[in-house]
């Protein structure tokens, strides 16, 4: 049994059987920008679907928006996105290529996250005086141009164009979900009955222009994030974190990722708003075994809330019933929907061996995730009247399910399929049939065939996905 091992691999597994493609591909492609085809946009809105049912739906203290991608440049100005977003980068003069400053001289031994660009210099003048010199990835030249800022927020304009697209008058495409869940918080007081504590929570798109967009959908200009505010007194915001940690973790087990594969990254140096901050990592196999981010919990304090206060204007204390107003602590919750993607395909996908030394492909999907629930097979396509009566089992079906009917090919090429895209039942429609009002039902993972009558059949469907 193997699985993914590289990013390769799962690019072009999920090209060829529809779950995503290159971005803008028969004009040479699009760097960094994928599209989701048709079973990985069912995969990717289940994940959400889930994520919401978890975080939203089912809870009492949480609810929803869907804010705006662009907003007031004053957004961004009082999260500090708009002056301080950016990352050190280094080109070089031969090939052209850019760098993470901070990443590529990792190899030198320097540890220079969040470095000022003075320092980074330095640090690049004191290997060169040393006989080092620091060459290009890509190239091996050591033509290479002075470490700069590069602005990781994506402009565009609103209204009316203007001839040169500058700072002054840019509008931003929003790097993160969240400023819109802290500039829509008065709303939510004001219009919903929620009472501290509460959380607010969006799924949305989000832009980061990277300098080294890499790795597939796990690091994209254009991704989609999962993300809950929850708005808390001061007082016990810690204890809250640390209940959130566990939470999040569970929904990954919960959708069957193994508890051995997840792990909790503390962070040592924090960012400018941070009280605390945790990172749940997978370990991917298609990335080399390596554990990476899926998921953030940070503790923002009420860094936010302040800023906005500062900036507009306007107050964002809380009306406390029992005591002084005050500004609420937040603990973030932040998932990346492409990652969370991306995990989960990696931890389903299996090439196993079978008898006779065949192999099959087979996406052990989480039933509830899978794109397809139950596909519809009529034997063969040239007789009538089997074909109008798995017509009838896959209408019943789809009323209740994402179901596909397929009459393409033999029955054995049809499992393999249906197992590859992660399919958990197939429905046989057979001669048989239409003596007895019985269809045969096969399992995904263990390809048992059991015999069900095709008035139960959908709740055998419905029972078998629940288990």
């Amino acid at each position: 049994m193997t699985r993914f091992s590289t990013i390769s691999e799962i690019a072009s597994f999920c090209k060829e059987n529809g779950f995503v493609f290159p971005s803008s591909e028969i004009y040479g492609g699009f760097a960094a920008v994928y599209d989701y085809g048709p079973y990985g946009v069912e995969l990717k809105n289940n994940i959400a679907n889930w994520w919401w049912e978890t975080m939203v739906t089912t809870r009492r203290d949480t609810v929803g928006v869907d804010s705006g991608i662009c907003s007031a440049r004053r957004v961004w100005e009082a999260s500090g996105h708009a002056d301080n977003f950016d990352d050190p980068q280094i080109d070089c003069k031969k090939c052209k290529a850019r760098h993470r400053a901070d990443t590529l001289l990792e190899s030198y031994g320097l540890e220079l996250d969040k470095a000022p660009i003075d320092e980074i210099n330095q640090s690049v003048a004191e290997l060169r005086e040393k006989g080092v010199e620091v060459k290009c990835p890509a190239c091996g030249s050591t033509n290479l141009t002075p470490a700069r800022q590069f602005s990781l927020m994506v402009k565009t304009n609103l209204g009316a164009p203007t001839a040169e697209l500058s700072n002054e008058n840019a509008v931003f495409l929003r790097a993160e979900t969240c400023q819109g869940i802290f500039t829509n918080y008065l709303n939510v007081l004001n219009t919903s009955r929620v009472k501290i504590p509460f959380g607010i929570a969006q799924i949305g798109k989000a832009f980061r222009n990277e300098i080294v967009a890499r790795q597939f959908v796990f690091r994209t200009r254009e991704f989609e994030q999962m993300e809950m505010q929850y708005f808390t007194p001061e007082e016990g915001s810690r204890e809250l974190y640390d209940q959130w940690r566990e939470t999040r973790r569970n929904w990954f087990l919960d959708m069957g990722i193994p508890a051995e594969r997840l792990r909790f990254h503390e962070h040592a140096k924090l960012a400018h708003y941070a009280k605390a901050a945790s990172d749940i990592e997978y370990q991917f196999a298609c990335l080399g075994d390596d554990f990476q981010e899926i998921e953030g919990i940070h503790m923002r304090g009420d860094w936010d809330l302040s800023r906005h206060q500062e900036f507009s204007g306007t107050k964002m204390l809380y009306q406390n019933p029992h005591g002084p107003n005050f500004l609420p602590h937040v603990v973030e919750t932040s998932a990346g929907l492409n990652r969370a993607f991306l995990c989960v395909l990696d931890q389903a996908y299996r090439s196993e061996e079978l008898e006779g030394g065949k192999r099959r492909n087979v996406l052990k999907l989480h039933p509830r995730l899978s794109p397809v629930k139950v596909a519809v097979f009529p034997l063969v396509k040239n007789k009538a009247p089997i074909t109008e009566y798995a017509q009838k089992v896959f209408d019943d079906l789809s009323r209740k399910f994402a179901a596909e009917y397929d009459d393409h090919s033999n029955i054995g090429k049809r499992y393999r399929r249906q197992d590859e895209v992660g399919t958990p039942l197939c429905v046989t429609i057979d001669f048989d049939t239409l003596e007895n009002n019985e269809v045969t039902v096969r399992d995904r993972d263990t390809m048992e065939q059991v015999r069900v009558s095709a008035d139960s059949l959908r709740s055998f469907v419905e029972d078998k996905i629940a288990s």
